[in-house]
């Protein structure tokens, strides 16, 4: 599903990443972990598509990223990429299903089929009767449902969560985690999560800890 290889990235004189490969498989739920300043969240916004690597190469869904202009890099990151964020970032004027349903809108898809789409997601997600309320009259964990049912909305090949149970208390956090596989279950959805949670990094198929800009392999 996403192979990267030979990543390099830097701030000014500052070497954030240092040569790492990365191979995520179809179906995969995998962690990346390690302290604060290692290089796991540079390492998820670049294999995100959301920042360009000083060098390295990139390959999604049998698409070489690193070849795509702006336009078709917007076009192919809207519809074959979901993200998941520790503060939902939805719209706060919009409705839990007009927040879900923007990305399938941006897409030029029907809006009759956009919003078919993003209410079965609600069901699927036990927020089906939320679905007129503004971010702020949901809960946290309500609020990171509507986030994934958003992600999902366009049906990618992978889905990029950036601590997403970092906000929630620890029953909406350990939900959140479980959804995540349920997901992957009945979808047959690919994550690749950014997380300080250890219950969460312990239960991914795999978890891959950066350590000083490289991916450490215990010894």
């Amino acid at each position: 599903m996403l192979t990267a290889e030979g990543i390099y990235k830097s701030y000014g004189s500052l070497q954030v990443l240092k040569g790492i490969d990365v191979h995520i498989n179809k179906g995969e739920v995998v962690s990346i972990v390690g302290a604060s300043g290692a290089g796991k969240s540079t390492l998820l916004h670049i294999i995100g598509t959301l920042d360009t690597a000083d060098k390295g190469s990139l390959k999604i869904a049998n698409t070489m990223i690193t070849d795509l202009n702006q336009q078709k890099l917007s076009d192919f990151r809207n519809s074959e990429i979901g993200f998941i964020f520790q503060f939902h970032n939805l719209l706060p004027e919009f409705s839990a299903l007009e927040n879900i349903m923007i990305p399938g809108l941006i897409g030029k898809k029907s809006p009759g089929n956009v919003k078919k789409r993003a209410m079965e997601l609600l069901q699927l997600l036990g927020i089906n009767g939320r679905h007129d309320h503004k971010p702020s009259e949901l809960s946290g964990g309500e609020q990171q449902r509507v986030s994934v049912a958003r992600a999902l909305i366009n049906d990618p090949s992978i889905i990029f969560a950036d601590e997403p149970s970092g906000n929630l208390d620890s029953h909406n956090a350990d939900e959140l985690h479980k959804l995540f596989f349920n997901l992957r279950d009945s979808l047959g959805q690919t994550f690749v999560i950014v997380t300080h949670n250890e219950s969460l990094a312990a239960s991914a198929d795999r978890t891959i800890e950066i350590k000083d800009g490289v991916i450490h392999t215990p010894s």
